[in-house]
C-alpha cells in the first residue's frame, strides 16, 4: 500500500510511521511533509526513502535539500536526472494536498520536460557531476580568484528581487523583474558539458530557457547584430570587485546567430534548485560549445548593439582569449594544450571534443571562418 503522510514529524505522523516500521513489507511511502523540522524529516527519509518530500518553510527546505544532495541520502546519486524531474512532479502532488508553497524561481515558471534531444548528445561516459562539485569548484572572480572563493565569499550577495535591463537597439527598452519574466517563459531541463578554458570540465544539469525567447520579447531592430551582457556591479556584496584584477563590471558578448541557437540558454537553476550565488544567481548565460568564461553570471543588463561588443577577457588578454572562444581541441592556449581536459571527479584526462561535442549543432555558424584566427 502506498501511503502519504502530511506532517510526518508531528506526533500523529510519528505514530503512523511507527506502525509502518513494524509492517514494512505492507507499506511504501509516497510522500512525507513537514513544516520546519528538517532534521527529523531527513532521518525519516533516510529510513523510509519516500518518493517525494516537502517542507513548507523555505529556509528549512533549502537546508534540507542541500543535505540531500551533499550527503547523497536519496536516490539522486543513483538516478540524478530524476532528482529534479521528481521535484516537478511533486509540485503537482503538493497542490493536490493544498499545501501552501513558496517555490523556487525555476519551479514557479511553466516547465517543459521535453529536452531529451539535448540530453542525448551526451556520451555514455558523461556522468553528471555532483551538486557539491558543481557548487564548490567555480571561477567567479567577483568573489575571489580561488576555486572555493565563490562558495566561501558569496553569502552577502542578495539576488532577490532581481531586475533585468534590456536596452540598445530594441523597439522599446525595458526593465523587467525576473519573476515576472519567468511567468511568460517555459523552463527546460538541459544537461550540458561545461568546458573551462583552463582545461577542466563538468557535466551539469541546468534549468533555464532559450535565450531566443528573451530576444523575441526584446524585439531587437534589424540593425542589432550582437548582444552584450553585463554582470551586476556590487562591490559591497562582491568582494572581488573591490580589487583591480579585472575592469568591472564583467561583460561578455555573442553574435546574434549564436544567441538565437537553440543550445544557448539563460539558466535560473541547476539540479532543480535556484542557482546559488557562486554559480551566477539568479540568472546566467550558458553556451555549451564555448569556454566557460563566455557564460557570464549574475546578468543585470542585456544590450543589443550593431558592432562586436567588448568582452572582459578579450580586453585584458586578447592574445589568449578571443571574442568567439569556441572550444577547439586544435587551437592551444598560449600557455597550455587544449587537446585534453580533466573532468572534475576523475583522475585520468580525456580528449576534448571539437565545439565541446556540439559540432553538429553549431559548426555551420562558423562556416568559411578561419578558427585559428577567430579563436
Amino acid at each position: 500500500m502506498n501511503v502519504s503522510i502530511l506532517g510526518s514529524t508531528g506526533s500523529i505522523g510519528n505514530s503512523t510511521l511507527e506502525v509502518i516500521r513494524q509492517n514494512k513489507n505492507d507499506f511504501s511511502i509516497n510522500l512525507l511533509t513537514a513544516k520546519t523540522n528538517y532534521k527529523l524529516l531527513l532521518e525519516q527519509c533516510t529510513e523510509f526513502k519516500p518518493k517525494f518530500v516537502y517542507l513548507e518553510d523555505e529556509q528549512s527546505r533549502e537546508i534540507f535539500e542541500t543535505n540531500i544532495l551533499m550527503k547523497k541520502i536519496l536516490p539522486s546519486e543513483i538516478t540524478p536526472y530524476s532528482t529534479y524531474l521528481n521535484r516537478r512532479k511533486f509540485v503537482k502532488t503538493a497542490s493536490a494536498f493544498s499545501i501552501a508553497t513558496s517555490l523556487s524561481l525555476s519551479a514557479k515558471a511553466l516547465h517543459n520536460n521535453d529536452s531529451s534531444k539535448y540530453i542525448s548528445k551526451l556520451d555514455e561516459n558523461d556522468e553528471l557531476n555532483t551538486y557539491e562539485e558543481i557548487t564548490t569548484y567555480n571561477n567567479f572572480y567577483e568573489f575571489g580568484m580561488g576555486k572555493s572563493d565563490p562558495s566561501n565569499n558569496s553569502s552577502l550577495f542578495n539576488p532577490k528581487p532581481w531586475t533585468i535591463k534590456i536596452e540598445g537597439l530594441v523597439e522599446k527598452p525595458l526593465e523587467i523583474n525576473l519573476e515576472d519574466l519567468l511567468k511568460k517563459i517555459q523552463i527546460e531541463d538541459r544537461i550540458y558539458r561545461l568546458r573551462c578554458v583552463e582545461a577542466w570540465s563538468m557535466v551539469i544539469p541546468w534549468q533555464g530557457f532559450p535565450l531566443s525567447e528573451l530576444i523575441k520579447i526584446a524585439s531587437p531592430l534589424s540593425s542589432a547584430k550582437y548582444i552584450q551582457f553585463v554582470t551586476i556591479f556590487r562591490p559591497e556584496e562582491m568582494p572581488g570587485q573591490k580589487r583591480r584584477l579585472l575592469p568591472w563590471p564583467y561583460v561578455e558578448g555573442l553574435r546574434m546567430d549564436e544567441a538565437m541557437n537553440p543550445l544557448t540558454i539563460l539558466s535560473t537553476g541547476l539540479y532543480g534548485h535556484d542557482l546559488l550565488n557562486q554559480n551566477g544567481a539568479p540568472l546566467r548565460l550558458v553556451v555549451p560549445w564555448k569556454y566557460g568564461f563566455k557564460s557570464i553570471k549574475s546578468i543585470e543588463t542585456i544590450r543589443f548593439v550593431e558592432n562586436q561588443p567588448s568582452a572582459t577577457w578579450s580586453m585584458v588578454a586578447p592574445n589568449e582569449y578571443g571574442f568567439y572562444s569556441n572550444v577547439n581541441n586544435t587551437v592551444d592556449h598560449p600557455r597550455w594544450s587544449q587537446a585534453t581536459e580533466r573532468r572534475i571527479g576523475e583522475f585520468m584526462r580525456r580528449p576534448t571534443l571539437m565545439f565541446n561535442g556540439y559540432e553538429e549543432e553549431v559548426a555551420h555558424l562558423y562556416k568559411d571562418m578561419d578558427l585559428q584566427t577567430y579563436y
